[in-house]
C-alpha cells in the first residue's frame, strides 16, 4: 500500500512537471519592435495615436465633456492651466503596444510646457520635455529620462499632428505621430559645436 502511494506521488509530480513544460501557464504575446537603423548608428521608431478612439482620459478644468464621463478634475487654482491626457499607443502595424500620457501647462509665470511619458511594457518608459512652439508643423523635445532599454539612450522625440480630412463629422479626427530618434550614450561622439 505504501509503495503504491509513493509511486502515485512520484507519477503525479512527473505529470505536473511535464504539463508545465509543454503547456504554457501564461501565453503573453509581445509585439515585435519596428525599429529602423539610421546612418549615425542610432535608431528610429515611429508610434501613433488615432483620435478620438485611442484617447483614454482627458483632464482639464471647465471641460464640457470629460473623458471618462463623470470624471471630476480638481477645482484647485493650481490645476487651472494644466491639461492631462492618456492615450493608447500604436506601432506602425497599428497594434497597441503601450500607453502614452501628455501634460500641457500654459502659465504666465512658468511659461508653456509640454511633457510626454511613453510606457512600453517589457521595454521601459520614455520621458520627454518638448518645446511648446512647433517647428515645421512638429514639436521636438529631448529624451529627459528613460528606463530599462531606454535608460542608456539619448536623442529626440518629435510630435506631429496629421489631420483626417476624409470624415464629415465635426469631431477632431486624425492621428498624433511620435517619432523617436535615439542613440546609445556609448555611441555618442559630440560634435565640435557641442564641445564649445
Amino acid at each position: 500500500m505504501i509503495k503504491t502511494f509513493i509511486f502515485g506521488i512520484i507519477l503525479g509530480l512527473a505529470g505536473a512537471f511535464a504539463a508545465l513544460h509543454f503547456v504554457s501557464v501564461v501565453d503573453q504575446h509581445r509585439e515585435s519592435s519596428l525599429i529602423s537603423v539610421t546612418r549615425n548608428g542610432g535608431n528610429t521608431e515611429v508610434f501613433h495615436i488615432n483620435l478620438p478612439i485611442d484617447r483614454i482620459m482627458t483632464g482639464a478644468q471647465g471641460q464640457a465633456n470629460p473623458l471618462p464621463p463623470g470624471m471630476e478634475w480638481p477645482n484647485d487654482p493650481i490645476f487651472s492651466n494644466v491639461r492631462a491626457e492618456l492615450f493608447k499607443l500604436r506601432n506602425a502595424r497599428d497594434a497597441i503596444v503601450g500607453v502614452a500620457s501628455r501634460f500641457a501647462l500654459s502659465d504666465p509665470e512658468f511659461g508653456d510646457k509640454i511633457e510626454w511619458l511613453l510606457h512600453l511594457p517589457a521595454r521601459g518608459s520614455v520621458f520627454v520635455r518638448m518645446s511648446p512652439q512647433p517647428v515645421d508643423r512638429s514639436r521636438v523635445g529631448d529624451l529627459s529620462a528613460g528606463t530599462r532599454e531606454f535608460g542608456s539612450m539619448l536623442g529626440q522625440v518629435s510630435e506631429r499632428w496629421i489631420a483626417d480630412t476624409s470624415g464629415s463629422s465635426g469631431d477632431l479626427t486624425g492621428r498624433i505621430e511620435l517619432s523617436m530618434n535615439l542613440l546609445s550614450k556609448e555611441q555618442y561622439v559630440p560634435d565640435a559645436e557641442d564641445a564649445e
